[in-house]
């Protein structure tokens, strides 16, 4: 299983920034994809949920309104579309794939928030 996460960067507040995740190593298609981030000196958190067909999403209440996660099935990539960005989003956001109990994670990719 390989998760690998791009697109984190530097923007301003209220900038946006899109993230995707390649997967390989798994069929894809039949799992629930997630994003989690974990900013310094606090635990994990989930952020978004896509299901395998892409139909149902969910989101911390933080993030609802200004996140969207999709998933491409054809391309094996899930994205977290991230709009209104605030400084308290600044964090390392990670993808997760999520088999028989066992947690699989990218390397992170560091979003920052600030002006």
């Amino acid at each position: 299983v390989q998760l690998v996460e791009s697109g984190g960067g530097l923007v301003q507040p209220g900038g946006s920034l899109r993230l995707s995740c390649a997967a390989s190593g798994f069929i894809f298609s039949n799992y629930a994809m997630r994003w989690y981030r974990q900013a310094p000196g606090k635990e994990r958190e989930l952020v978004a949920t896509v299901s395998s067909t892409g139909d149902s999403t969910q989101y911390t209440e933080s993030v609802k309104g200004r996140f969207t996660i999709s998933r491409d099935n054809a391309k094996n990539t899930v994205t977290l579309q991230m709009n209104s960005l605030k400084p308290e989003d600044a964090a390392v956001y990670y993808c997760n794939y999520r088999w028989n109990w066992i947690d699989y994670w990218g390397q992170g990719t560091q979003v920052t928030v600030s002006s």
